[in-house]
């Protein structure tokens, strides 16, 4: 089997890099940009019809595997190139499959563009060019999805559980982590969820986050 993994760490594509990297495979990584052009050429389109990275090729015995969208892309991994043993990311059993699932969708659903605004409009972009009004209407409404996740948190505290879906970082933290972590550069939001703001720190400063975005600098 062989894994090729299309798109750049600066973007989505970052999630199934991130979780090739926890886990500790050879796959080969094609660094196609979202901005140029390139997810509008043929050959990317025959992948991805949308024209968006990340994708995920997995040449199997059964044949060849292709997966978009980010969030499918590291469940995806971790699912069919982990190993539930209890020590990786990949789930041992139903309960943290439900964890890794409804978390990763609750991120997206409730959490990616807000996010995603607070770190264009406080960071990214041009000073010029930024709304705070934007970010400042983002934040808020990131309150109440931080408020949940803080409650859960302390929820997993109590029982014994440093993460999301276990006593370990499973590819549950690793989804939801990558989305949160845009959200950072607003202070006063993760000061007000000091748990979050722990949680979200540890998981991406492990050094296979560090070393899928240093992918971007190869």
């Amino acid at each position: 089997m062989s894994l090729t993994i299309h798109g750049i760490p600066a973007s989505r594509a970052v999630r199934p890099l991130w979780a090739a990297t926890e886990l500790g495979l050879d796959f080969v990584h094609v660094p196609t940009p979202f901005q140029g052009g390139a997810t509008r050429r043929p050959e990317f389109l025959a992948l991805n019809p949308n024209g968006h990275i990340p994708v995920v090729v997995d040449a199997r015995p059964e044949g060849e595997v292709v997966v978009w969208e980010s969030m499918a892309c590291a469940l995806y991994i971790a699912r069919h190139h982990g190993q539930p043993d209890g020590r990786s990311i990949t789930p041992v059993n139903a309960r943290e499959d439900a964890e890794a699932l409804r978390w990763s969708f609750w991120a997206v659903n409730e959490c990616e563009a807000d996010a995603l605004t607070v770190l264009m409009h406080r960071l990214v972009m041009p000073a010029e060019r930024r709304k705070p009004e934007l970010a400042a209407a983002a934040e808020k409404r990131l309150v109440v999805a931080l408020r949940v996740i803080e409650r859960h948190l302390q929820t997993q505290q109590a029982r014994g559980e440093s993460h999301l879906a276990a006593d370990r970082f499973t590819v549950a933290d690793l989804c939801v982590a990558s989305v949160l972590n845009w959200a950072r550069v607003a202070r006063g939001l993760m000061a007000a969820h000091p748990l979050s703001h722990e949680w979200i720190v540890r998981c991406t400063e492990r050094p296979a986050h560090l070393a899928a975005k240093a992918l971007g600098e190869a």
